[in-house]
């Protein structure tokens, strides 16, 4: 971090300067924007190669040795692209750095995502391969994601997206695999699929299962019945024909979750009347990563903000929340960015409160032990305070941490201070 660095602590500024940051990072590409990484793997389960796309957190640097929570999105060389533009605008406050994983579907995918086997559809027979969504899963399961957590730096905290028939499998996977993941986003699911079976399922499933720390997002567009404009989000659950199955499935789908919140799982389900099928993905990424992801926003920030607020107040909000982020990930994670807690503590010696910036930069090293930026910075600390002993040990640690010349050089410095 840049000494001296004078920025104002609130949320606006800090998420500019994290998008200042990400802008930097792509000034000298020949394209605007590059999304997704292609990787492949060959599944013995499908018996084919299947296409992924990844997308590497803009903050990731393999030095840090650090493992982010990952999002899966079905379709997703259609849909990557939209899901890190999401990302990129709420991580930090809004939602953790994450991996973003696009699974390519644009082969086999009325084979891979339906649920069950059907030879007729609305009372035309239907030829093409179905109803294969539990080979897909198991896919998923045994080759997907070990490829995933061995070849990228991924927890086990996992997000399935789907629109559509993607979102039908979603749905599955939540009912029958759900230790598979955590988030789920379901995107206009196809609950209609084979006379509502899965529905149907559904109903037993969920009054049984437990779905403690288990999230789901689902949404509704508006095109509800294509031939009549008179049918509404008010009137159509009375309407019985075959033109509103997809909306009512959803609907009745969505009552079913309601009706069993004893089973622990947290439910969003939002109606997005001016948008069509097609159109419903982007505002639903966004609202449903925002709505699964609300125990992670940041909190109190006018606490960090004002000059009045005591110090063991800020550490106490501060370890709340490091407890909350255990509490869901399942695993310890620090509970804010180094560069926040770097801020801070510029910030708080820029006001001449010197416990305060201790403790930030003290939570700095203790959440990134492995970080010389964050002992250097320490080192400042000490530095400000007259206190060239202190100010050494930290430097010495951030050399041999890195072993930056830099540092060689910043206590040789030091050395003269200290004997002056």
């Amino acid at each position: 971090m840049t000494k001296g660095l004078k920025i104002v602590l609130t949320i606006g500024l800090i998420i500019f300067f994290q998008q200042f940051v990400k802008a930097q990072g792509n000034q000298n590409q020949h394209f605007l924007q590059k999304v997704g990484v292609l990787d492949s793997l060959y599944s013995k389960i499908l018996n084919e190669s299947r296409k992924i796309y990844i997308q590497l957190p803009a903050g990731y640097t393999p030095e840090k040795n650090q493992k982010y929570p990952v999002a899966f999105i079905l379709d997703g060389e259609i849909f990557l692209p939209t899901l890190v533009d999401v990302h990129n605008y709420y991580s930090g406050g809004f939602m953790p750095e994450m991996v973003l994983v696009g699974i390519a579907n644009n082969k086999n995918r009325l084979r891979d995502l339906t649920t069950s086997t059907i030879v007729t559809n609305y009372g035309m027979p239907f030829n093409e391969e179905n109803g294969e969504a539990e080979s897909f899963s198991k896919f998923i399961e045994k080759e997907l994601i070990p490829y995933i957590e061995t070849k990228y730096p991924v927890t086990n905290f996992r997000t399935l997206i789907g629109h559509s028939y993607a979102g039908l499998f979603t749905i599955y996977n939540l009912i029958h695999h759900p230790h598979l993941f955590a988030n789920y986003l379901a995107i206009d699911p196809s609950l209609d699929w084979d006379g509502q079976k899965l529905l149907n399922e559904a109903e037993e499933v969920l009054a049984t299962q437990k779905y403690e720390n288990k999230f789901l997002f689902m949404s509704l567009s508006g095109q509800l019945n294509m031939q009549d404009s008179k049918v509404t989000i008010y009137n159509v659950m009375q309407d019985t024909t075959e033109f509103t199955l997809f909306a009512r499935s959803n609907i009745t789908f969505s009552n079913v979750v309601r009706q069993n919140t004893k089973n622990g799982l947290s439910f969003e389900w939002k109606f997005y009347s001016r948008d069509l099928h097609g159109t419903i993905p982007f505002p639903s990424i966004m609202d449903g990563l925002i709505s699964l992801f609300d125990w992670y926003q940041w909190e109190n920030t006018d606490k960090f903000n004002s000059l009045d607020t005591p110090k063991e107040e800020l550490l106490g909000i501060i370890k709340y929340r490091e407890k909350k982020l255990k509490d869901h990930f399942g695993y310890s994670e620090p509970p804010y960015p180094e560069e926040i807690l770097n801020m801070s503590g510029y910030m708080n010696m820029d006001r001449e409160q010197f416990e305060k910036a201790k403790m930030y930069f003290e939570l700095a090293t203790e959440y990134n032990p492995e970080s010389a930026n964050a002992f250097d910075s320490m080192a400042d600390y000490y530095e400000a305070k007259g206190d060239f002993t202190n100010a050494i040990k930290y430097v010495t640690k951030a050399l041999e941490l890195s072993g930056n010349d830099y540092y060689k050089k910043r206590i040789e410095g030091l050395k003269v201070k200290k004997n002056n």
